[in-house]
């Protein structure tokens, strides 16, 4: 026990002794995509699973985001398609219980046959980049802002979801609309109620930019490792969440060509050993620390792109004059910049990074953002000049404009094994170009209607 808190093996006992009925859960680990890949467990297995007795080839981590084998991946033949042992998190058994029924998740993470982390799985990534801020006695401190549409699960295509209790379909973007929060309030009651059961620390709800469209703010934690954690299980239990209500969330990047995309958001601080914001020097500009990691994170901006749009329609969203960044620009309050330095209080002085899409990997989101900062704190890297106003008009260096550039970009760029260990970055350009290749392959509809008869 820690004080009064039971640790996540005694929490996950009685969460269980209370749930008789359970007869089952699910032991999983993030994948690159962010994909949970694991196994479901009988009740009388749950033990094993609490002692690391589980197994599961190390390739699994790596594959695409269908599932499939990645062929160019080392961990699948040159290993033999070595096992690693899965091990639980410090987070315990995560329950979900949705009307009458009651299920749990064991959270997992990978590790090699001599116990030492498996330092290719997302989260082992993270967790290095925050053992070197530990080093050197600083602390990161972040929250997260995701956005989601809800849409008709009925439907091929995307489409607005019917208004509760009623037979009429959602037709027009409610930026900030009280009405639409009212109207689907029960399912965000039943997912503020999920994220209390799986302390998930959710803060205020609000109607986005698009058709169904909206936004919950989880609140900050000095812990990037659980920031990630609550960032990941709240996807998932949205969609759920939504599953029960008669309705599917998606939090793809940009589901509709002609309306808002859906973002990750990142705000993060740092403290020192004393509990104290080393971004803040008292004025609205910031400290020489914040510039520093603003330097870095520019620095990284371009060869980190991947990670924070890692799939074909990340960068449909990436567009001018979406409210999404284009360019590797900061600013002071200005939404338009890849990097924004919120206003307020100079003791809660902060950085925004809003390049992510909703679809990205939160663990791999935070430790290209917190990787790239601490680069830039330690090497004193000078930031370009704040923007104001309108970026987009601006002549300014961009980010890679398409999948295929962000993943060269990844590729070629040393800086990046700065940040990640060599096997997962080149596990992850390996998935990358086996997606890239079946995209290449698919003949669209929109193609044919183009093309068929008129050339």
């Amino acid at each position: 026990m820690s004080g009064n808190r039971p640790t996540a093996r005694e929490a996950t006992e009685r969460w269980l002794a209370a749930h008789p009925e359970i007869g089952h859960v699910t032991a999983a680990v993030a994948d690159i995509n962010g994909n949970l890949r694991g196994k479901r467990l009988p009740r009388a297995q749950i033990e094993k699973a609490l002692n690391g007795g589980l197994r599961m080839p190390l390739s699994t981590l790596g594959v695409d985001i269908w599932g499939c084998d990645v062929l160019g991946n080392a961990q699948v033949f040159e290993t033999g398609d070595a096992d690693g042992v899965l091990e639980p998190t410090e987070r315990g058994l995560l329950p979900m219980v949705l009307g009458e029924r009651a299920t749990g998740l064991l959270p997992l993470w990978m590790a090699n046959e001599d116990g030492t982390p498996y330092a290719a799985d997302p989260r082992r990534a993270l967790a290095a980049i925050t053992a070197r801020f530990a080093e050197k006695g600083l602390t990161p401190v972040v929250a997260t802002e995701l956005e989601f549409y809800l849409v008709d699960p009925g439907e091929a295509r995307p489409k607005p979801p019917l208004l509760p209790g009623s037979d009429r379909r959602m037709a027009f973007d409610g930026v900030l609309s009280t009405d639409e929060l009212d109207a689907f309030s029960p399912f965000l009651d039943d997912v503020y109620a999920a994220c209390e059961a799986q302390d998930v620390p959710a803060d205020a709800a609000i109607s986005e930019n698009g058709c169904g469209q909206f936004e919950i703010n989880l609140l900050h934690v000095a812990d990037p490792l659980k920031a990630a954690d609550d960032a990941l299980f709240f996807k998932r239990l949205v969609k759920a969440v939504a599953r029960h209500h008669g309705l599917a969330a998606t939090f793809m990047a940009k589901p509709y060509g002609d309306r808002s995309g859906n973002g990750l958001h990142v705000h993060f601080s740092l403290l020192d050993r004393n509990g104290r914001n080393v971004f803040d020097d008292g004025s609205d500009r910031g400290s020489q620390k914040l510039r520093h990691a603003v330097g870095g994170l520019i620095q990284a901006m371009g060869p980190s792109t991947l990670l924070f749009a890692p799939h074909e329609n990340s960068y449909r969203r990436l567009r001018k004059g979406t409210h999404a960044p284009v360019a590797e620009a900061w600013g002071y309050e200005n939404r338009t910049t890849a990097l924004r330095i919120p206003g307020g209080a100079p003791a809660a002085r902060r950085i925004e990074h809003r390049v992510a899409g909703a679809d990205a990997n939160p663990y791999l989101v935070l430790a290209a953002i917190l990787g790239a900062a601490l680069i830039g704190i330690e090497r004193e890297v000078a930031p370009p000049a704040p923007v104001t106003g309108d970026t987009y008009g601006l002549d300014l260096p961009h980010l890679p404009p398409d999948w295929a550039s962000a993943t060269f970009a990844f590729d070629e760029t040393a800086l990046v094994d700065e940040i990640l260990n060599p096997t997962l970055r080149s596990m992850i350009v390996a998935a990358k170009r086996q997606e890239m290749e079946r995209f290449a392959a698919e003949v669209t509809e929109f193609e044919y209607q183009s093309y068929l008869e008129a050339v």
